[in-house]
């Protein structure tokens, strides 16, 4: 990951935020400022990390705090569909797209993690 581009992670959640922001409009005015508001800040937060983390060297803690805002957004997907705000299709829908980001940020972590590759110290120069 460099800054030549967005990487996988970053563009599979704004594709997942194309289709957040108008769902969270379609909510009750009751829950669509407490709840939709809370959810499109932690999704624009994840975004927001992801960019970060695309264009900065040290990568670790940006992307950690992009996984727990993810998690977070999990437990919050679960609460809408048990409070009826959400059918069980975009419920799926909803965690098959947080699920696809998280992989793609814990690969980048574990990438991140692995020592640079450099010339084998056994070999002669």
């Amino acid at each position: 990951m460099n800054a030549r581009g967005p990487g996988p992670a970053l563009e599979c959640h704004y594709r997942f935020l194309l289709w957040l922001i108008p769902l969270l409009e379609k909510f009750p005015r009751s829950q669509k400022f407490m709840l939709g508001d809370r959810m499109q800040g932690l999704a624009l937060q994840v975004l927001e990390d992801l960019v970060a983390a695309t264009y900065s060297r040290d990568r670790r803690q940006t992307l950690l705090r992009a996984n727990l805002n993810l998690e977070q957004l999990r437990i919050f997907f679960r609460l809408c569909r048990d409070l009826q705000l959400v059918d069980l299709r975009r419920f799926e829908f909803a965690v098959r797209g947080l699920d696809e980001t998280g992989r793609l940020v814990g690969g980048w972590l574990k990438a991140e993690a692995r020592p640079p590759a450099g010339p084998d110290p056994q070999e002669p120069a």
